[in-house]
């Protein structure tokens, strides 16, 4: 928690903890008693959508379940998930996989932005749960897809937001609810992305070398527009190119707003506007960006401004009370103190906790009853609800309202203007150019 004393902060998770593991109907060993009262004996089919990077990861956190085939256009990112499950059956196209794998119960979607609402969208209309990585999609037409289609298939749906499950973050949660930090109008969020990881502000590549013979370019484009294979784009640098990524405040924003947006239950923005920013091109998102975005009234709660910063740029520093700034984090600012997350997520043990500030102030803070469920993990969670346990709490309802928010942060970015979003029309009121942006053409065969 938050204490400036070690053991009381020590005290308070082993609490937490205890509490939590007591708890009838919910906590810790709810995710278990679905598991039994769903047959705790009875695997899940699943598929991969994508092999490498994000779904080995995946993988690791799922391997109490069968896997029953992989979908991968690239050779080269699939071979140790193929080494690793040599029985499952090997495909480069998904589409094919979906038609032809009749025993599946759910896939797991861990490939570029650009192809996430395509190939969940065909998981769900074949009645197949839907784990999909982060940002929920790469437009905000796209996000009204998936939404769309997870209420009409009632299938279980959960969106890869790992620090959504972690302790700190579920705690954090409940202290603001209890009205600890009083009421809130004004939060900072910041991520060191993509300094490091990913290049931006740069022109699309004129070199056309030729395309290994491991990867289906092609298939990789998917939805996108055509253009040649550059290496600068695979396997993992299509992040800073708007084809294919939503840039800092896609790949991010899921992580270090969401302790805010669930607390706060912000809904969707009424306007983006970019206050400051490093150059920009056609293809690419600025190196370091600083966007203002307004979220309206919600019921008795006032406006909030966020202040979203990317490109290791963060907040004033006397926002912080003399604490060290970390390269992510988020500023949850109330009239009776501010709740300091400081990393992309609330915190998972004492060292990366969020803090309570200023902290002589919370020194003897008793925060306030558990109010919501604990799961043992992110992915056991979604699990635990395709076998018919409580419902994910990043379920696609909940995670497309958060994505399409930071979506109309881009089309501030994208089009240098104020929008002024109409969430009832899905349009810009006053910015026609972003139309493109918001509902992008796709190529022949991959309409959703």
């Amino acid at each position: 928690m938050n204490h400036s004393n070690t053991k009381k902060r020590r005290e308070f998770l082993r609490d937490t903890a205890l509490i939590t593991a007591g708890l009838t109907g919910i906590g810790i060993t709810s995710s278990a008693r679905a598991e039994v009262r769903s047959d705790p004996n009875r695997k899940l089919n699943l598929a991969f959508i994508g092999a490498g990077g994000r779904a080995e990861s995946n993988l690791r956190e799922l391997t109490s379940e069968n896997i029953v085939a992989f979908a991968d256009v690239d050779d080269r990112m699939g071979k140790n998930s193929y080494e690793k499950y040599p029985a499952a059956k090997r495909y480069r196209d998904y589409r094919l996989m979906l038609d032809k794998e009749k025993s599946l119960d759910g896939v797991v979607v861990s490939t570029p932005d650009h192809t996430h609402a395509s190939a969940a969208i065909a998981a769900m209309q074949r009645g197949l749960h839907v784990y999909c990585e982060k940002p929920l999609a790469h437009s905000i037409y796209e996000v009204r897809r998936m939404k769309e289609e997870a209420k009409k298939s009632g299938v279980v749906t959960q969106m890869g937001q790992q620090g959504h499950a972690m302790e700190g973050s579920r705690r954090a949660v409940e202290i603001i609810r209890s009205g600890a930090i009083g009421e809130v109008k004004e939060l900072h969020v910041w991520t060191d992305r993509p300094a490091g990881w990913w290049p931006q502000g740069v022109d699309r590549p004129k070199e056309t070398p030729p395309i290994p013979d491991a990867l289906d370019w092609d298939l990789w484009l998917g939805p996108a527009p055509h253009r040649p294979y550059n290496p600068i784009y695979a396997p993992f640098k299509w992040r800073g190119r708007w084809d294919f990524g939503t840039g800092a405040i896609g790949d991010m924003g899921v992580h270090n707003l969401d302790t805010a947006f669930w607390a706060l239950e912000l809904g969707l923005p009424t306007s983006a506007e970019v206050i400051d920013s490093d150059k920009k091109t056609a293809d690419c998102p600025p190196l370091w960006s600083i966007i203002q975005m307004d979220y309206p009234a919600r019921g008795k709660r006032p406006p909030v401004k966020l202040m979203f910063y990317d490109g290791k740029h963060v907040p004033p520093a006397e926002l912080f009370h003399g604490e060290t700034i970390p390269g992510n984090g988020s500023l949850i600012i109330g009239s009776k103190g501010t709740l300091f997350t400081r990393t992309w997520h609330g915190g998972s043990n004492e060292t990366d906790m969020f803090l309570l500030l200023p902290q002589k102030k919370f020194i003897d803070y008793q925060p306030p009853a558990i109010t919501l469920p604990r799961t043992r993990e992110h992915h056991a969670e979604w699990v635990a609800a395709c076998k018919g346990g409580p419902r994910s709490q990043s379920d696609f309802g909940y995670a497309a309202t958060l994505t399409e928010g930071l979506l109309v942060g881009t089309l501030a970015l994208r089009t240098g203007k104020r929008i002024e979003w109409d969430a009832r029309s899905m349009t810009a009121k006053n910015c026609p150019e972003a139309e493109p942006f918001i509902k992008p053409p796709f190529r022949k065969g991959w309409k959703i």
